[in-house]
């Protein structure tokens, strides 16, 4: 039997600590006549006088909201995979990429719409000034921050690249064409687990920093309210800084990382040597007082 912590590892290095690593604003070529305009894909013919009516927060408030609910769904799937692991039922890698992905959309779907009725905005609307405040990034930078936030999280489930993609400047990886695929550097299962235990570090000790730096300006990790702007700014923060060491110490990406992942985790000595790590940090976390 797999280890449980073989196939849900690729999950789990993007999603841990409480999800922390989506709907990529998606980069689909299809025609905008064929999905109605609710499912944040299309900006084709959106009347100018329209760009003005969202702002800032209000793109800001939505990622965020999306985000919170959209981790807890990522959660949920990490445990139904451990349950189909432990039963001994063994799922191909790629498969089981499109059925996450595939839930995770259908989730998305399913509360988007409460999200937009909450903050009253339009979907139209909300997505042509997302794109437009996402291309004048250092403008924005609070935009930037929570829809590249909330990529990542698609991005855990999906492993697809596509923080930074933008209608007209592109990025991340295009899904159609080979001559658009992105080449990965290729780990071995020494050199995975290596990566694996350099990153869970790096993000551990960016939770516990920026949990004493709350503290130290008395803000009450206690306060549901705080915990969840909290988890919004250390989702960012963590990921930044594990992605960062990975770059740093061994000159890989997070897409080299995930890929190493998809491609070893059902080596009993990876899938285990992953599950300790991920004991450990919560351990740590824990200990150190980090709201989970």
């Amino acid at each position: 039997m797999p280890s449980k912590a073989t196939t849900v590892a690729a999950i789990a290095v993007g999603c841990s600590l409480l999800a922390y690593g989506a709907s990529r604003l998606s980069k689909s070529k299809s025609s905008s006549s064929k999905r109605p305009k609710t499912d944040l894909d299309d900006l084709d013919d959106v009347d100018d006088d329209d760009k003005d009516c969202i702002a800032p927060d209000d793109v800001v408030a939505v990622f965020d909201k999306l985000f919170m609910t959209m981790q807890q769904v990522v959660m949920q799937l990490s445990q139904q995979v451990q349950q189909i692991q432990m039963s001994g039922q063994v799922i191909p890698e790629k498969q089981l990429r499109q059925l996450l992905k595939a839930e995770f959309e259908r989730a998305l779907i399913a509360c988007q719409e409460q999200v937009f009725e909450d903050n009253d905005v339009d979907a139209d609307c909300l997505e042509e000034a997302t794109w437009e405040f996402m291309e004048k990034p250092e403008e924005y930078p609070k935009v930037k921050r929570a829809v590249e936030r909330f990529q990542k999280l698609y991005e855990s489930i999906s492993g697809e690249d596509v923080v930074g993609w933008t209608p007209r400047g592109g990025g991340g990886s295009d899904d159609g064409g080979a001559s658009s695929a992105v080449v990965r550097k290729d780990l071995s299962p020494v050199e995975l687990m290596t990566a694996a235990a350099v990153y869970f570090d790096a993000i551990t000790k960016s939770m516990i920093e920026l949990a004493d730096a709350w503290r130290a300006a008395g803000r009450d990790l206690k306060d549901p309210k705080v915990v969840t702007q909290f988890q919004l700014e250390a989702s960012t923060d963590a990921n930044e800084a594990g992605e960062g060491k990975l770059e740093s110490e061994m000159g890989i990406t997070m897409g080299d990382f995930r890929s190493a992942i998809d491609k070893h985790s059902r080596i009993p000595s990876v899938g285990q040597t992953l599950g300790m790590l991920q004991m450990k940090q919560q351990q740590e976390l824990i200990a150190a007082g980090v709201p989970m």
